[in-house]
C-alpha cells in the first residue's frame, strides 16, 4: 500500500515535477509477466525516479546498509525502503551472491518485474563498470527476459555525497528485452555468464552512451581510494597557520 502512495501521491509527483524526466522506449516494458531491467547506476535517485515512471512496481535489490544505517536518519531510510518493498541484500562475504539469486528469483517466481543494477554498485565517476554475472543467472534460470535500461542526467542530478539533488535535465531509456532462451540450462557455465552478462551490458552502453571501464566498479574504488591514501602518506597536507 505505502509503495502506491509513494509513487502516486507523495514522491512520485514531486520528483516528475523538479526533474521532468524524459522517457523513451517505455513500450519495451511487458505489462504483464516476470521480466528483470537492468541499468546502470549513477545516483541515489535512481532507486527513485524509475518507479516514479514505470506504470508497474518494480522491486530492487538494495543494498544491506540501507537498512542498518544508525540513528534517526538510518532508521527513517530503513522505514522507507522496507515501505517500499525493497529487498535487502548482503553484499560481503561467499554467500552474497547466491542470496542476492535467491531474493530476485522470489519476485520473479511471482511474475513481477525485477530492477538490478548489474555493476554492483553506484559509478563513482560516471562512468559504466563491468557487470557481474548474478543478472544472467537469474535470467536463465527464470527464463525471463531482461530489459536494458539508462539513466542519463541523475549523476550530474545528484553525484556521490550530495544529499540534496541538484535540478538536472533526466532522461529514462529502456531499450528492447533481450531474449537469452538459447542458453536454457547453461546456468552453471562460466562462459555463458559472461557472455551474457556482456551482452547485457553493451545494451545498456548502447543506450547511456557512458565511458566503459573493463573492470568492476568495487574494485576501482578500493584502487582509487588506496591509491589516494597514499598520496595523502607521502604528501600530508601541512596545517593552515
Amino acid at each position: 500500500m505505502f509503495y502506491y502512495v509513494l509513487k502516486y501521491v507523495l514522491l512520485g509527483p514531486l520528483l516528475r515535477l523538479v526533474f521532468r524526466p524524459r522517457i523513451e522506449g517505455l513500450e519495451h516494458v511487458p505489462a504483464t509477466g516476470a521480466a528483470i531491467v537492468a541499468g546502470n547506476h549513477l545516483s541515489f535517485s535512481d532507486h527513485f525516479l524509475m518507479p516514479a515512471i514505470l506504470k508497474r512496481r518494480i522491486t530492487f535489490l538494495a543494498k544491506k546498509e540501507y537498512f542498518t544505517g544508525p540513528g534517526i536518519r538510518g532508521r527513517l531510510t530503513a522505514a522507507f525502503f522496507r515501505s517500499a518493498g525493497q529487498i535487502p541484500v548482503d553484499r560481503t562475504g561467499k554467500e552474497a551472491g547466491q542470496a542476492a539469486i535467491r531474493e530476485g528469483l522470489g519476485v520473479l517466481g511471482k511474475d513481477e518485474l525485477l530492477g538490478i543494477y548489474p555493476e554492483g554498485t553506484r559509478s563513482h565517476d560516471g562512468r559504466l563498470y563491468k557487470g557481474k554475472v548474478g543478472v544472467a543467472v537469474m535470467a536463465l534460470r527464470a527464463q525471463v527476459p531482461v530489459i536494458p535500461c539508462a539513466m542519463i542526467g541523475t549523476f550530474e542530478a545528484q553525484p556521490p555525497g550530495k544529499v540534496i539533488p541538484n535540478v538536472h535535465p533526466v532522461t529514462i531509456r529502456f531499450g528492447k528485452p533481450l531474449d537469452f532462451s538459447r542458453y536454457a540450462g547453461m546456468e552453471n557455465e562460466k562462459a555463458i555468464l559472461r557472455a551474457i552478462t556482456d551482452e547485457i551490458m553493451y545494451a545498456i552502453l548502447s543506450l547511456s552512451e557512458q565511458e566503459y571501464v573493463d573492470q568492476y566498479a568495487a574494485v576501482a574504488k578500493a584502487e582509487e581510494a588506496a591509491a589516494k591514501a597514499e598520496k595523502d602518506r607521502k604528501f600530508p597536507r601541512l596545517p593552515i597557520s
